[in-house]
């Protein structure tokens, strides 16, 4: 046995010794910088620099980024401490889906990387031995994350409104335990995750049907009541696999899934498109370059991983229903009735897997600024063959993910509230949300935020130059020469 393979013993010495080395080479590279942001009030109430709203992995990897550039970051969450994001709440699969190698929020420091945390626990064999990320332990990290870099979270903060103002400031109104309060921020990055910007897609046939009978595959459903029930499950992606394989497992006395298409999809196009020149070419592409690029991810659709579709069809009591669309719905009694071209089923409890979508009216704190944000369908007119309504949604975002004026001067300091979730992506590829290049996204997303804070203090900035007096000399160092009188003649 190697010896760093020995920490399986001691775990708490080996990672006590990692942030040992992370604080060495956080120490190295002269992070965080000294705090340069002129402070600011406005009558009597201390301005913050940036509020980050959640404290998921994009969250704290937003934080981290604008700490690296000496710029303070206050984020809020309305989870309880620790279980942020849907890893440890609505998510479902037994591992992550990204490949174990992924460094995702570690910001370009290997002490701070997933394999990093988890060799000095557990060993190079274990990490070796390992295929994906436990989802539960990829929690943990991230608590280790926010614990490490010191990133202040506020849980238990509930953003009911988010209100730009003229004078380049945004008033936030925060419902918490103690009551309700306000915060102004020059800054704010909205970081809320998958449906950060709307909720769950949820198709037509679902409309009027008594609740208790059916959930969205996001909703904190509680699966054991599906124990000895006859369940269907809408959908054939990643998250219709976790909750079929949830069910499953809790004891349902049989799953269908409902798949629209005759075949599921074999390759994963999106993990094709990961190269560095689109991390870092795809704000800069013609706007037709774009729009084909994920407007094709989107039409081939991502498949389910093999482990999460293995742990499905184990089980003998699931049928994979393909071409089986939904016609319609109904209730009948204490279940439901489902019509497909392949027949009639009669169910007791269903589940829809079919996505998020962009609906502003969904999230009343976007009340203020949604009706003055630009979206794609006002700037880019696609071929009929090329429509994609998630893609028409999507906001239009400045260089920095910051929302862009549907009218120019119709919402003065809307350009001071960053998108940096995944509806960012048509705008910017990628780089807000997923694993692969949340440390890139986050980078752009701070050195953008530091550019603007110059700019806005440029003044300040002078005069700070014009009164700097540290002297670098203090005139000992040397003796005037004395020239001979001749010579000075």
């Amino acid at each position: 046995m190697s010896t760093q393979a020995t920490t399986t013993i001691e775990p708490n010495a080996g990672l006590a010794a990692l942030e040992q080395r992370l604080a060495q080479d956080l120490l190295y590279l002269g992070l965080p910088p000294r705090a340069w942001v002129p402070p600011r009030t406005v009558a009597g109430q201390p301005v913050l620099e940036v509020v980050v709203i959640g404290a998921g992995q994009a969250g704290l990897a937003a934080a981290i980024g604008l700490a690296h550039q000496g710029i303070a970051a206050v984020v809020l969450d309305r989870a309880e401490e620790g279980f942020e994001g849907p890893w440890a709440t609505t998510a479902r699969m037994e591992t992550l889906r990204s490949p174990k190698e992924l460094v995702g929020p570690a910001m370009g420091l290997p002490a701070l990387t997933f394999r990093a945390w988890f060799e000095a626990q557990f060993g190079v064999d274990a990490w070796a031995a390992l295929d994906k990320i436990p989802r539960l332990q990829w929690m943990d990290y991230l608590r280790w994350v926010r614990r490490v870099m010191r990133v202040d979270v506020r849980n238990g903060s509930t953003v009911t409104d988010i209100a730009p103002r003229a004078d380049g400031l945004v008033r936030l109104a925060l419902r918490t335990a103690a009551g309700e309060g306000s915060l102004l921020a020059r800054r704010v990055v909205v970081a809320t995750g998958r449906d950060g910007l709307g909720g769950p897609a949820l198709p037509a046939f679902v409309q009027g049907l008594p609740r208790a009978l059916w959930a969205h595959s996001s909703d904190s459903n509680d699966y054991t009541q599906l124990r000895g029930k006859r369940v269907a499950v809408v959908g054939a992606g990643s998250s219709a696999m976790d909750s079929a394989a949830t069910a499953l497992e809790i004891g349902a006395a049989s799953v269908d899934l409902l798949i629209r298409r005759p075949d599921l999809p074999r390759v994963n196009k999106s993990k094709g498109s990961i190269v560095a020149g689109l991390t870092h070419g795809h704000h800069d592409l013609p706007d037709a370059d774009k729009w084909r690029l994920r407007q094709y991810i989107n039409a081939t659709q991502v498949p389910p991983p093999r482990g999460s579709t293995l742990r499905v069809s184990r089980n003998p009591n699931v049928r994979f229903l393909l071409g089986c669309p939904v016609q319609g719905v109904e209730a009948q009694g204490d279940g439901l009735l489902v019509r497909t071209p392949r027949g009639e089923f009669a169910y007791d409890f269903l589940i829809v897997s079919t996505g998020f979508v962009i609906d502003w009216a969904r999230r009343p704190e976007f009340a203020h600024i949604a009706p003055h944000i630009r979206i794609w369908s006002e700037r880019y007119q696609p071929p009929a063959a090329l429509h994609d309504q998630e893609l028409a949604d999507s906001p239009v975002l400045g260089p920095a993910f910051e929302f862009q004026e549907k009218t120019p001067g119709s919402c003065p300091g809307l350009t001071h509230v960053h998108c940096f979730c995944y509806p960012a992506t048509l705008s910017h590829g990628a780089l807000a949300g997923d694993i692969p290049n949340i440390s890139d996204g986050a980078r752009r997303l701070a050195t953008g935020i530091a550019s603007h804070f110059y700019r806005e203090d440029f003044e300040q900035h002078f005069a700070n130059l014009q009164a700097f007096a540290e002297p670098e000399l203090l005139g000992d160092e040397w003796v005037p020469a004395e020239l001979p009188a001749t010579a000075a003649a």
